[in-house]
């Protein structure tokens, strides 16, 4: 972790396609990408260069909620996701970038992320742990191949 950014590596046990689509397809994303404890709900996403996102994370044990989107700069499918986030909290100033490259491996697919931006108010700490607990999430929605009967 550096200045207002952290940085994840993960190999996964999945294909770069179903990777892919846990970050692109709205139910998918919202089963894992907020941390314990926290519920989402994807209120719009347009998931091309130039399209945008909202979404809102509600803390399950107070209730209390956060809203946030942005736009999406650049998608090579199955590869490279760059997108912005920015909180609707004023007292959240800024916006984040967040790159996740996906690569082909032996053992499955290597993801790296950076998220560049965090607001100062943001412990480094906090949004470092919020994103190892949801790949972990994000690790048990894709790793598993589970055929229909």
């Amino acid at each position: 972790m550096s200045d207002n950014t952290v940085l994840l590596h993960r190999i996964l046990k999945a294909s770069p396609e179903k990777i892919y689509r846990a970050f692109t397809e709205a139910l998918a994303i919202a089963s894992w990408l907020p941390p314990y404890g926290f519920l989402c709900t994807v209120h719009q996403m347009d998931v091309q260069t130039g399209g945008s996102y909202s979404m809102s994370f509600q803390n399950f044990s107070t209730g209390n909620s956060h809203s946030f989107g942005g736009d999406y700069i650049s998608i090579e499918p199955n590869e490279f996701l760059k997108y912005t986030n920015k909180f609707d909290d004023p007292n959240l100033p800024g916006e984040m970038t967040t790159s996740v490259w996906l690569r082909k491996t032996f053992a499955g697919t290597e993801i790296k992320i950076t998220q560049e931006g965090i607001p100062k108010a943001i412990p480094l700490e906090m949004c470092y742990l919020g994103w190892q607990e949801s790949l972990e999430k994000l690790a048990k929605l894709v790793e598993p191949q589970i055929q229909d009967t």
